[in-house]
């Protein structure tokens, strides 16, 4: 059966009017029920050339097997803009006191699950809080919170979905959660500021943004276009999560945005059979990194089957085990993280809103 990545790979085979394979002009790809639908961005100056690319390509992936149609269309490729256009309109988050990044220099770390049970905590001490997946290739957010459906349109904004007392949006609620999000760094990038441009979030002390892993085109436009009161690093206590959490520290420190610590999770693990204690990925790894870039260590997140079970189930452990000691874990993360931002003396640069 075909995949969009399939088509995507045949187009890279297919060399376009400059030279360069059509995949890089790949500006939307879907595919339903074996009909292929793909648009190509070009030159409208050259529109006979893009007409017999689009053909080209066309036929290519008509060739794929389990493609039974495809259609190929043409948009003009848009000139750059300026700096200002492209700064994004951001009126929607002026009534947001603190945007906190979640962040790690590589995925699999528990980041979601962290960022998550993060936002909980800062609700579970009176504050109003939202949540944004901005993971645009593998978003978490519905499956973490439980969440279905679309969210509703008032006006020319979207609302939040609710669950567990935040305020939450994602990519995944736009899309089906099986489908691949196959975008080039532009079109991710231009989802992200929709998603907090075009978002009623209303008044929140808190939003808490979840990134994408790595230190590319989505974490730069957050770091330099969103006003970040800090950012939160996560990591796992092995050497190589370790070398990727430095590098997010140090994209974070390049843009000027502060960070407000790092967390060890995965820390430990405690068998609930005889109650000794494995340190399954090493120990204490981020504790000794946080020392040495001079940034607050911020604490261990166990590695325990009830964190995961409640996080699958859309149900999680801040918000429906409150008690227990997994929840105290987070609980005790929020509250550090509530304290500096209320208390550190660089607060977030000033709001430049467009539009």
């Amino acid at each position: 059966m075909a995949t969009e990545s399939d088509l995507v790979q045949a187009l890279e085979k297919t060399p376009g009017p400059t030279g360069a394979p059509l995949s890089h002009a790949i500006s939307g790809v879907n595919l339903s029920g074996g009909k292929a639908f793909v648009s190509l961005a070009g030159d409208p100056s050259r529109a006979k050339e893009w007409e017999a690319a689009r053909l080209a390509a066309q036929e290519a992936i008509e060739r794929i097997a389990g493609v039974e149609r495809a259609v190929v269309t043409l948009t003009a490729e848009r000139k750059a803009a300026s700096p200002e256009a492209r700064r994004p309109s951001l009126a929607s988050l002026e009534n947001v006191r603190f945007i906190v990044a979640v962040g790690s220099g590589k995925g699999g770390v528990g980041k979601s699950t962290t960022s998550v049970n993060l936002a909980l905590g800062l609700a579970a001490q009176g504050w109003r809080v939202g949540l944004l997946d901005a993971d645009i290739y593998g978003p978490s957010a519905p499956r973490l919170l439980g969440l279905t459906g679309k969210p509703e349109v008032a006006g020319q904004k979207l609302v939040p979905m609710e669950a567990h007392g935040l305020k939450a949006m994602s990519i995944g609620f736009l899309v089906n959660e099986n489908e691949a999000m196959i975008w080039r760094g532009p079109m991710a990038t231009q989802a992200l500021t929709q998603m907090l441009g075009e978002v009623a979030w209303g008044e929140l002390d808190a939003l808490v943004v979840d990134m994408p892993p790595g230190t590319g085109d989505v974490q730069l436009t957050m770091a330099q276009q969103v006003p970040l009161a800090g950012a939160v690093i996560v990591s796992t206590p092995q050497d190589l999560a370790l070398i990727d959490a430095r590098r997010a520290v140090a994209m974070f420190r390049k843009v000027e945005i502060p960070v407000l610590g790092i967390i060890e999770n995965m820390s430990y693990f405690i068998c609930p059979r005889c109650g000794e204690r494995s340190e399954i990925f090493a120990h204490g790894g981020a504790r000794r990194d946080a020392e040495a870039l001079g940034v607050p260590f911020l604490g261990e997140i166990p590695l325990e089957a009830r964190i995961r079970e409640t996080s699958d189930s859309g149900r999680p452990v801040v918000a429906t085990d409150a008690q227990s000691p997994q929840a105290g874990a987070y609980l005790a993360l929020a509250a550090k993280v509530k304290t500096l931002l209320e208390t550190q003396s660089r607060r977030a640069p000033p709001r430049i809103f467009a539009g």
